[in-house]
């Protein structure tokens, strides 16, 4: 016999429990970044790991203080906070005044995340809407790229920034071979490495990839979003330089592409849920990110991308939801009604 001082819980379906929880999954996303990380503190030096650490600071700090205010229990514990300021840190120039670190992190976390609910309810990436907000405020400051290992430096050109200035009806694979020769592009074992310029947490392709596979080994993220998303890129690419490997492998391996539809676009509360979705958004990503790169005033376009995909989400998951159980066309179900009416008459 139930006790009667029991409590039901009434929850919405599906009421199946899995063994996966936010901090969990979190804690996967955090051993996935180290590799990037690592690799940023060994290209720029430790000043990469004082901006990691004042991003992951102020963002749990924000976090905590927020819920207070807001008298909601306390989700610090959940370590989404941690990620966001990684994910934050990532998308910044190391030589970045550490102040607005602070403000990138208040923007992330209690404006784009905790005003809309917190974990799960924001309609955006608050990483890369809080970049985005940081690049159109400070745009001297976040796009100031010093050369590895000296935050001093001179500064030069990124290696998208380069290939914008580049005449795609030209000679590209000329083009770049003059600028390897320069020393104005890095070689492609650079790119891969990370040994160039660039934000602190996109430099090393391989580094990321490490990761990306640790994710895709966990399931902790899907295949669909990130293959749809470096594919179309690759394919638009590759149309666009007439079937130029080396300009297509440099627009791969530079800027926040790996970063990007690895571990931002495949955010779980800003990117569809099922398949099909997964993939019109990714393609959404790619095609996006590559009329910016190649035709608009920004050498980059992954975090605009990702952005004006997660405020499309809604609609495409509209879109491309599957039918419900039992469910019968209109089409067939005015021809099953035409039948009846027929063998009726009949």
């Amino acid at each position: 016999m139930m006790n009667e001082t029991a409590k039901l819980t009434v929850s919405a379906s599906p009421h199946v429990k899995g063994p996966a929880t936010v901090s969990g999954v979190m804690f996967d996303v955090i051993i996935a970044l180290c590799p990037a990380a690592i690799a940023g503190i060994a290209v720029f030096g430790f000043r990469a790991a004082l901006v990691m650490a004042v991003c992951v600071g102020s963002c749990v700090a924000f976090e905590y203080l927020s819920r207070k205010i807001m008298k909601k229990s306390v989700t610090v514990g959940d370590l989404s906070a941690v990620v966001t300021g990684l994910l934050l840190a990532f998308n910044l120039p190391v030589s970045i005044p550490l102040w607005m670190c602070v403000i990138g992190s208040f923007v992330a976390i209690v404006i784009v995340k905790q005003l809309f609910g917190g974990v799960g309810q924001n309609f955006a990436n608050p990483a890369i809407t809080a970049r985005i907000v940081l690049l159109v405020s400070f745009a001297s400051a976040m796009t100031h790229f010093p050369e590895p290992k000296s935050v001093d430096a001179i500064v030069s050109a990124t290696p998208l920034a380069t290939l914008s200035g580049f005449d795609l009806s030209g000679d590209l694979t000329g083009q770049i071979h003059l600028y390897q020769a320069a020393d104005k592009l890095p070689s492609y074992f650079r790119m891969f490495l990370g040994v160039r310029q660039g934000c602190i947490g996109e430099v090393c392709a391989a580094a990321l990839l490490i990761g990306a596979a640790y994710l895709l080994i966990r399931g902790v993220i899907k295949i669909a979003i990130p293959f749809s998303y470096i594919g179309t890129v690759a394919v638009f690419m590759l149309l666009a330089s007439r079937f130029n490997l080396a300009f297509t492998a440099y627009q791969l391996m530079g800027g926040g592409l790996l970063l990007g539809a690895f571990f931002m676009a495949t955010d779980y509360a800003t990117s569809p849920v099922n398949l099909k979705g997964k993939i019109v958004f990714g393609i959404g990503c790619g095609l996006l990110t590559s009329v910016i790169r190649l035709y608009g005033s920004l050498p980059e376009g992954v975090s605009y991308s990702i952005l004006l995909m997660n405020i499309a989400c809604p609609l495409i998951e509209k879109a491309t939801a599957p039918a419900y159980f039992g469910f019968v066309k209109k089409k067939k179900e005015k021809k099953a009604k035409e039948q009846a009416k027929e063998g009726a008459g009949a």
